[in-house]
């Protein structure tokens, strides 16, 4: 199959094209023939990209990418209520290949049934950003009616659903973005849009019940200040897992892959209280610009099969 790998310890510079072995799926597992796959640019900041569960080294080639769309292509004999040829989307373990690839392996709990309402590289843009956005104000911060959250960074992948999950919950939404975004963000569902880059938004926000940092360093240090007392800071910022301070590595969590969640936010988006928001959809060979086109808002995603694009 053809895939894009990294062969050496770096970021996107070290990605290659090629070819590689088609995975093979194990009893408890199922093969995807991969639609579409997100761009996430952090990954190579990530542990589990280069090492293994015990801290070894990962051997190399190492293909990346672990949010996907597509279809079921084989089914491990251990697998039960999976249908070969059935549109999914969802995870593969961070710790094993990724979905940068024509196929990968992934486990049932990992995917549920597609979104009927998107195409594949609509799909592929919602896994990882829909369960952050979900786990850090539902199941985290426990974010009900009536309550206040500032959001940082309204306009990117993970904060764009998080304004959406927001708002389904009746939130007073707050969030910071830039001035271009500023109608973008509200359209989304954010009550208040705080322009960052000439507002300090600790000037003008006060007593919230939740802050969702996206960004770490001192946007989240300045964040502290605004939570009333009791209120909760829940952080994804990749700083923050090595913090000195008790309360920011309390406040930081990693995504999990979740198949209820992922069919509840497919009921969302097809029910239109949610939408994806995707950047630039770029071929697979044109990997490269896929990494180096930062996107104003949402995600880039990689189109790695042309046929059942639509499915």
């Amino acid at each position: 199959m053809k895939a894009i790998r990294l062969h050496h310890v770096g970021g996107s510079e070290s990605l290659l094209y090629d070819d590689a072995p088609n995975p093979i799926p194990k009893d408890n597992e199922v093969l995807v023939q991969v639609y579409a796959t997100a761009i996430t640019p952090t990954e190579f900041d990530w542990y589990p990209t280069f090492h293994t569960p015990e801290g070894t080294m990962r051997p190399f080639p190492i293909i990346p990418g672990h949010e996907f769309s597509g279809v079921v292509d084989a089914i491990g004999s251990d697998c039960k209520d999976m249908q070969v040829g059935a549109s999914i989307y969802g995870l593969s373990n961070w710790f094993i290949d990724g979905a940068q690839a024509e196929y990968c392996v992934t486990v049932p709990a990992n995917i549920a049934p597609k979104p009927v309402t998107l195409e594949h590289t609509q799909a592929a843009a919602v896994p990882i950003s829909a369960l952050t956005a979900w786990q850090a104000l539902i199941d985290r911060a426990h974010l009900s009616a009536g309550q206040q959250v500032l959001i940082h960074g309204a306009a990117g992948g993970v904060c764009s659903f998080a304004v959406q999950v927001a708002r389904h919950q009746s939130a007073h939404v707050i969030t910071t973005a830039s001035a271009a975004n500023s109608a973008f963000v509200k359209a989304l569902g954010a009550d208040e849009v705080i322009d960052y880059r000439i507002t300090p938004f600790e000037t003008v926000v006060r007593e919230v019940d939740v802050v969702l940092d996206t960004v770490g360093g001192d946007t989240r240090d300045r964040s502290w200040a605004v939570l009333r007392k009791g209120g909760r800071l829940v952080t994804v910022a990749a700083d923050a897992e090595g913090s000195k301070e008790q309360r920011v590595r309390d406040a930081f969590f990693i995504v999990e892959p979740s198949r209820n969640q992922l069919a509840n936010i497919a009921h969302l988006i097809d029910t239109g209280a949610l939408r994806p928001v995707v950047g630039t959809v770029f071929s697979m060979e044109n990997f490269r610009q896929a990494y180096e086109q930062k996107p104003v808002r949402g995600k880039n995603v990689l189109r790695i099969a042309q046929k059942g694009a639509r499915q």
